[in-house]
């Protein structure tokens, strides 16, 4: 057989025409003298129609097991009804590699499971999906910032000291010196926007925080734009600019990824600007409200009535998977068990602790800083990301610049999804002048000397200006409508999770 392969998503080009393709066993039925095989091949999935008329093919059909990798000889022919529009009528099959143990079978597997087998894992649809998505928001990133003139500046992973916290970072023996995995590349952003006016990097960070909860991984994509001669206004409008950008280009390419997510889009249809605007004293009084108080108690509420809905549903989804008897029927029943059996421990886990995250809320003090909790709530009481900016100085890091009118807070910005997703965007204006950046340093016990270059910023040609960074990870979560943040990246690094 020759190697003249076609991509899977090209067949519809090739009507009438005899190609072959080359992929990975996804499915397998048959009926009498016909096999149906599903082929995947990374561009799409096809089924092949395979006639016991083509006797060494069909006993290749026979045989072959799930996640082997054929080459597949066959007439294309067009059928709406067909997965991307087409299918193959076999008449050869060479079997690369049969694969008779692959791990991850029809049945249900734990989430433990599956990442221990991530390497594995990452060929399921859901999963497939989801990269193509994350795909599609790294791309339109990169567009968004080229249209806007802005210099892409490669930053270093490897840093002598901290821009945050410095208790959740990852130390490094560097020849016998202490350093440190980098938590952001926005300090060497700042010197490359003196130069070059508008600036962003994109690439791994980390952090060291001991936090197990959805939202968290260790090590994660951020994007990070810096502007020269931006202050506060300037920042907010082009978050959100970035934010509907990537929704829209989502929307526009990706809408049956999202429905084999089972992703409701409606939802991110409302996602244009412009977005709700709250200072964080704002964000208080809205948690303080006893307006707010009824509305959540009606949601949980409603809620606990959903959940026995869900309890329900996956008592019946299991009856019918007792009663299955074909091998596809099994497969996709596990699946929508899966999810939902899932769904229904997150949701009662999420209904066990809401009562006090809402009485938390309505005794929320004003200088203390916004929580997953609190943050969640704020979302659910707006459609749309929510810019939440001017947060209590005490609690924000030491390049923030204060605000000229209220020197109790910073100039600072948040953007929290919605649909309870929290945080996705962090950013501020930065501190320009020197005195005042030293005299903020004096104050955190920081040790000037690492610094001394950060310094110099404010020493040759301070201008205002500031950034922000987007959290890829927590974006595709959003987006894609994950509850955890673990299926959003290849290879999740989480506390007490470093295989594969």
């Amino acid at each position: 057989m020759n190697d003249d392969a076609v991509l899977i998503r090209e067949l519809k080009a090739h009507d009438g025409r005899e190609v072959s393709i080359r992929g990975w066993l996804h499915g397998r039925r048959a009926s009498g003298k016909i096999a149906f095989l599903l082929v995947r091949d990374g561009t799409g999935t096809v089924q092949c129609v395979v006639e016991a008329a083509h006797g060494e093919a069909f006993r290749a059909a026979a045989e072959i097991g799930h996640e082997s990798s054929p080459r597949v000889r066959g007439t294309v022919r067009l059928d709406e009804r067909a997965q991307g529009g087409a299918e193959l009528a076999v008449t050869g099959i060479e079997v690369v590699q049969n694969v008779a143990d692959y791990p991850i079978a029809r049945k249900e597997h734990g989430v433990d499971f599956l990442m221990t087998h991530r390497h594995l894992w990452l060929r399921s649809p859901r999963q497939c999906a989801i990269l193509r998505i994350r795909d599609a928001l790294i791309r339109s990133i990169q567009a968004f910032f080229a249209e806007r003139g802005f210099v892409r500046i490669d930053t270093p992973i490897l840093s002598p000291g901290a821009a945050e916290g410095a208790g959740t970072l990852f130390p490094v023996d560097y020849f016998g010196e202490k350093v440190f995995l980098a938590q952001t590349g926005q300090l060497y952003l700042e010197a490359a926007a003196m130069a070059l006016g508008r600036v962003y990097c994109f690439g791994p960070t980390f952090r060291a925080e001991k936090s197990k909860t959805r939202r968290h991984l260790t090590e994660f994509w951020m994007v990070e734009p810096e502007v020269a001669w931006a202050e506060l206004p300037d920042l907010m409008d082009l978050a959100e600019g970035l934010i509907c950008r990537l929704v829209a280009d989502v929307l526009a390419g990706h809408r049956a990824d999202l429905a084999l997510l089972d992703r409701d889009v409606a939802p991110l249809e409302k996602i244009v600007a412009p977005f709700p605007r709250i200072t964080y004293s704002e964000a208080v009084e809205q948690l303080r409200s006893p307006a707010t108080h009824e509305r959540l108690q009606a949601g949980l509420e409603a809620d606990r009535r959903r959940l026995v809905e869900d309890q329900a549903r996956l008592a019946d989804l299991e009856a019918q998977l007792a009663a299955a008897k074909k091998g596809w029927q099994q497969e996709k029943l596990g699946r929508e068990i899966a999810v939902l059996r899932e769904s229904v421990r997150d949701l009662g886990q999420d209904l066990e602790n809401r009562p006090a995250h809402i009485e938390g809320a309505r005794t929320f003090a004003w200088g203390h800083d916004l929580g997953g909790d609190e943050e969640t709530i704020l979302t659910r009481l707006h459609d749309r990301p929510i810019l939440v900016s001017r947060y209590p100085r005490d609690v924000k890091a030491f390049y923030m610049k204060p605000d000229p009118a209220d020197p109790r807070v910073v100039l600072n910005l948040d953007v929290l999804a919605p649909e309870g997703y929290g945080e996705i965007v962090g950013g501020s204006q930065r501190e320009d002048r020197l005195d005042a950046l030293q005299a903020r340093m004096r104050e955190e016990n920081m040790d000037p000397a690492p610094y001394e270059w950060y310094l110099d910023l404010r020493r040759h040609g301070t201008v205002p200006h500031g950034g922000f960074g987007l959290g890829l990870e927590r974006t595709v979560a959003w987006i894609c409508g994950l509850r955890h943040i673990r299926e959003t990246i290849p290879f999740p690094r989480l506390m007490g999770r470093i295989y594969p």
